[in-house]
This record gives C-alpha cells, structure tokens and sequence, in this order.
C-alpha cells in the first residue's frame, strides 16, 4: 500500500481543489490519501465525494500551534490532526480562531505590501483564498504582477519572518492543541519537526514532554528532512513509542513535491485508525 497523510488542496495554500487532490493521488498509485489542509475541515467532504473507487481518503487537518524552540524561545509548529470529530464545540471555537488570525494577517500584510507595489490589492487576495489564507496566496500574487520570479522567491525575500513586510500570527499553544485533538477523538502528529530551511527547530525534550499531555506521533520522512535528522526523528519516535508517518506535503503547484514522495507505513497507518475514535477514514467513493 501507498499511503500519504499530509496533502494540501486550494481550501488553503494548495492549487488543486479537493476534488482534484483525490483524483491526482488516484493516479500517482496512492491507496490512501490525508487531505490535511491549515486550520480548517472544509474540504473534506469535497474530497471523500469525489474519491475514486479503491481510495481512502483520511480526514485531517494541519494546526497551527506554538511549541518551545532548541534556544528556548517561542516558535512556529504545524501539527497534523487526523479523524478527529470537527462538531466538538471547544474544538471548533479555536479553529475559528485561528482562520481569523490568518485572515487578518493576510490582509495586514497584503497592506503592507501594496505601499510599495500599489498592484497588490488586499481585497481581491483575500477574495481569491480559500477557507484559510496563508502567505502562498501573498506569494502567487507577487508573482502575478512581476515582483518575484517565483513562489519560492517570494518566500525567501518578501514573505520570509525577517521581512518587513511579515506580519506574526497567535498560534495554539502545541500541549493545549494536542489535548483538544485527543478529546475530540483525533490523533495527533507533530509535522516536519527537523525542517531546518524552514527556520528555528522545536526542541526534541518539549516533544518527549508532549507526549504526557496526547500526543500520537512525528512525521520523521518529509521532503524538508534531511537523512540525518530522518534518521533522529526514527529514532526518537522509537524511543517513545510514537506513530512514526511520511508524507509528501504535496501543494500542488505552489510547491515542487510529488504525492507520494514519502510515504507512512501500513503498520503506523493502523497504529493511527486504531487510536482515532472522532470519524472514520472514508474508503473510496462508496462512502
């Protein structure tokens, strides 16, 4: 079996609609796909319609969360949530939250922006994003009106954490995510932990101490890994006896990743239906 748990469709920062993630993940040979969008469940539905016979499509989500970086100071984290229940209210409520926060930091940057590249207009950025902006919709409206060359570029100068036009976000902190995952019945899996090109790292010690308060599993095989710190994270979900997944973080073509580039193992893919008890994964169409 080919299995990919971390998908992005155009509800957030992806170019294929969902409908569309299915059916490429269909004809790359997976057998089961997470569609794993920021912030939101809004596509999931879309997804498990349109699934080609013989695929499963897992329900997911990727969060934004604060954790406690290898210096000590705050950082960044996306973690993966996977069949969790999207009624649960106090669940819910934070989700809402948080697609706020990146509406409005959209719009904030996008206004920044727009003082020295009067093409950007906020407006219709915003009005052209999905359920839950992000920065590559900033990113393919640079490219559009010539200021960068690429999405990539865009995020390497304009949109990167030093820029002045970088606007922060509030982010759920990662135990008080890790615990609304859990009692919403969804499993919950730290995302590209070792991604260095991506900026500061978490520090592996708040992971051990995350696993007191939930926590299921490490994406330890991701695009932005390097062998080595693969290696560390396979040896770190060992010695904490955690899920351990691959995935492609496939974007569509806002990134250069494939479905399927890395992929989970059956026996871990098991370890996550066996934990879940929010919503089951969708087989195919038939669903």
């Amino acid at each position: 079996m080919l299995i990919d748990l971390h998908t992005h469709s155009s509800v957030s920062d992806g170019t294929d609609s969902p409908a569309e993630l299915v059916r490429a993940a269909h004809r790359a040979g997976l057998d089961v796909v997470a569609i794993t969008d920021h912030d939101t469940t809004a596509g999931w539905d879309d997804a498990v319609r349109a699934a080609p016979a013989g695929l499963t499509v897992v329900r997911g989500m990727e969060m934004s969360c604060v954790g406690r970086g290898i210096d000590g100071d705050p950082v960044p984290v996306h973690l993966l949530a996977y069949l969790f229940d999207p009624t649960d209210e106090v669940f819910a409520v934070e989700l809402e939250r948080l697609r706020d926060e990146r509406t409005g930091r959209i719009r904030s940057m996008a206004e920044l922006l727009a003082v020295d590249h009067p093409e950007i207009v906020p407006d219709e950025i915003l009005a052209a994003t999905g359920e839950s902006a992000g920065r590559p919709h900033l990113a393919r409206a640079l490219v559009e009106i010539g200021a960068v060359g690429s999405v990539q570029e865009a995020f390497d100068g304009y949109l990167a954490t030093e820029s002045p036009y970088y606007v922060a976000k509030v982010d759920t902190p990662l135990d008080r995510a890790i615990e609304m995952i859990r009692t919403a019945g969804g499993v919950s899996v730290v995302a590209h932990a070792r991604a260095r090109t991506r900026g500061r790292l978490l520090d592996p010690q708040h992971i051990r101490e995350l696993v007191g308060h939930g926590l299921n599993g490490v994406e330890v095989d991701h695009a932005d890994h390097n062998p080595a710190d693969t290696r560390f994270m396979r040896e770190l979900a060992d010695e904490l006896d955690l899920i351990a997944t691959g995935s492609s973080d496939y974007h569509g073509g806002n990134k250069n990743l494939r479905l399927g580039e890395h992929t989970t193992a059956v026996e871990q893919y098991e370890r996550i239906l066996a934990a879940a008890t929010g919503v089951p994964a969708a087989v195919s169409s038939l669903s």
